[in-house]
């Protein structure tokens, strides 16, 4: 079949330059025609030309339904050559030749017009062939989008026979480009400019149903000034797909190429520039090693899983106490990297034996601890369940990794541990003094020696979509028609994608383990902060707080619906524990800058490895005899600054109606 079509192209080709020829050689010459024996031999030369022409481009194997600007640039490099060709052929023969000495010029456009008019008229004819028809009218929108964003969206548009959008204006990146047309729509201003373009329009009653855009780059802060525009309108706004991304197979009617809209995401609320990470340093720090990952379950230690794996490790062995979470991120990954070595184990990081044994099974080079209890008020409601999970499990976790040899171990800890209210909030930070007395003691005996680990600590505040974060509870609401509910009008707190937080994470990895023995690799040494040599902690840099009630607008509106008018807004009052602002630094650890981008160092704050572990005992010892009073006096004691906001949570601000709490903010 393929060899019939190009058989068959070669021959419309070889009849359109037969064609060609008589066309140029009356507009060469129009009182001069050549004898009739002529063109016996002047028509076969012409089609043997454009073939020995058209072979370097291909020109019988083009496919004229799809033919591009590069193919058309071809067509017209094949029409001047088989010319060309001809003509030299003529003078070499001695063949008769028209006077006019631009004839081989005149010959060229003529050749090259003929072979461009069915290329060019093919995709036209194409044009909204494609699909099964729709009695639905199509969707007035307003495209927003550079220029060629804006191409892309619109040939598809033209690729459907019954469009299910009608373009009626579009929004350039720049102002400048406002009165110009693309596929014969105009640009009606610049991407801030969307409030104005939007009151003239609605003056005009020609109000789009929806803004699409379909620049993939509108995030941020600019994404969300185009929000409030929409918002004002009442105009939905949504995100259209890569026309170039991967997606899953699917059997739909004969040619059919229809895409869908899709909302816009929270998570592309945040302005937040892509923070450049060295990928190699990660690469050298994790491939050909064993690596072990706690919580590996959860959001934070899955992910951690998935960017390991990808790292080509020796090994990676998956540890978490929860089944199905462990048989999930087992299962992904087998079917995302066959072919990394991986365990899974269940186990409690509490198990000193059980994590004992385990460690000098897998002998692991590097270990991520992500295990622990994080919400909020549910660990207020079991404290020592906190305490043992949090505290104990991270010393367990330490201890026996640098019992076996481990060279590093990546403690993820949270702003809550700042300036703790919560019992969460403190097992977290004594943890991290834990861990910051280990990782002073290795530095300062230089490292290489057994029990040498680097204990490396890395603290951030929220993860957007995370299991019982506010996201999912608020997509959950939206789902159940409302309200959304809110503790308090000026709950704050940090929020950072997964992807981004645990790619830092890996980052601050590759700092913190440049100057280690056999990991040298990983680093030069150059720009790594002093204050690591004591301990010194690694903060993500969050950016700037969002409010609560902000982000539970933001979702009612993206969801096309209307914040107080069509989804209600309830305050419940803090619960037991929680603060009103998360912190990143103490005020006696101010922040330090490193020269990575996305990382700041926190002054260190550290004491005695021995004084701290004896006191983890003391308390692990109470909350498992049930004491749980002697339990948080010894927390009290050792982290100082611990203000445990324990009773009853306030009531709701004056006007709010309680209703159930909602999850941890």
């Amino acid at each position: 079949m393929a060899l019939t079509r190009i058989l068959l192209n070669l021959g419309l080709d070889s009849l359109l330059a037969a064609l060609a020829l008589p066309l140029a050689v009356w507009a060469a010459s129009p009182g001069d025609w050549p004898p009739g024996g002529w063109w016996l031999g002047a028509i076969p030369g012409t089609v043997a030309a454009l073939v020995l022409a058209g072979l370097p481009v291909r020109l019988p194997q083009q496919y004229w339904r799809f033919a591009a600007l590069k193919d058309l640039v071809a067509v017209v490099g094949a029409g001047i050559g088989a010319a060309l060709l001809f003509s030299l052929g003529l003078r070499l023969a001695g063949a008769w030749m028209p006077g006019n000495v631009a004839f081989p010029l005149i010959h060229a456009g003529a050749l090259s017009a003929v072979l461009l008019a069915p290329r060019i008229l093919a995709p036209l004819k194409q044009a909204h062939r494609v699909g099964p028809p729709s009695e639905a009218p199509a969707l007035p929108v307003l495209l927003v989008g550079t220029g060629d964003a804006a191409d892309l969206f619109i040939r598809a548009l033209l690729q459907q026979r019954t469009p299910r959008y009608r373009v009626i204006g579009i929004l350039a990146r720049s102002p400048r480009g406002a009165g110009r047309r693309i596929h014969g729509h105009p640009i009606l201003g610049g991407f801030e400019e969307a409030g104005e373009v939007l009151d003239r329009l609605r003056a005009e009653q020609r109000l789009p149903g929806a803004i699409v855009l379909a620049d993939p780059d509108l995030q941020g802060h600019a994404l969300e000034e185009m929000l409030d525009a929409a918002d004002r309108h009442g105009v939905p706004v949504n995100r259209a797909p890569r026309l170039t991304s991967l997606g899953p197979a699917r059997r739909e009617g004969a040619g059919a190429r229809r895409f869908e809209l899709r909302p816009v995401a929270i998570e592309e609320l945040l302005d937040r520039p892509q923070v450049p990470l060295d990928r190699e340093g990660m690469a050298r720090l994790v491939q050909g090693r064993r690596v072990l990952v706690t919580g590996a379950g959860g959001t934070i230690g899955g992910e951690l899983a998935r960017q390991v794996a990808a790292l080509g490790p020796a090994q990676l062995t998956l540890l978490d106490h929860g089944e199905f979470a462990l048989y999930s991120i087992d299962l992904e990954l087998a079917e995302t990297h066959p072919a990394v070595p991986r365990r899974a184990v269940l186990a409690d990081v509490r198990d000193a034996g059980r994590i004992a044994r385990l460690m000098r099974d897998v002998r692991p080079e590097l270990v991520f601890h992500a295990a622990a209890l994080k919400h909020v008020p549910m660990v207020e409601n079991d404290p020592l369940e906190g305490l043992l999970t949090n505290a104990l499990g991270t010393r367990v976790i330490a201890d026996a990794a640098r019992a076996e040899g481990c060279r590093a171990m990546v403690f993820i800890s949270t702003d809550k541990a700042v300036n703790p209210t919560s019992v969460m909030g403190a097992s977290k930070r004594l943890a991290e003094m834990y861990c910051q007395a280990v990782d002073k003691d290795a530095r300062h005996r230089g490292g290489g020696e057994a029990g040498d680990m680097r204990c490396i600590t890395v603290r951030f505040g929220n993860v957007l979509g995370s299991t019982g974060s506010v996201v999912p509870l608020f997509r959950r609401q939206l789902e159940r028609g409302g309200p959304l509910t809110v503790t308090h009008p000026d709950m704050r707190r940090y929020f950072m994608t997964v992807r981004e937080a645990v790619g830092l994470v890996l980052q601050a990895s590759v700092v913190g383990m440049a100057d280690a023995e056999g990991f040298r690799a990983a680093g030069d040494g150059r720009g790594l902060p002093p204050e690591l040599s004591d301990g010194g902690i690694f903060v993500l840099d969050m950016g700037k707080p969002v409010k609560i009630v902000d982000m539970a607008r933001r979702m009612i509106r993206l969801a096309g619906l209307r914040p107080d008018e069509d989804i209600e807004i309830r305050f419940t009052g803090l619960r037991p524990g929680e603060k009103l602002y998360e912190e990143l630094f103490h005020g006696q650890e101010p922040p330090r800058p490193t020269q990575y981008p996305g990382l700041l160092m926190a002054t260190p704050r550290t004491t005695d490895a021995a004084e701290v572990g004896a006191a983890i005992d003391a308390m692990a010892a109470a909350a498992r005899a049930g004491q749980g009073g002697a339990a948080l006096a010894e927390l009290a004691r050792r982290v100082p600054e611990f203000d445990h906001n324990a009773g009853a949570p306030p009531g709701p601000p004056a006007g709010a109606t309680p209703t159930t709490p909602d999850a941890r903010a």
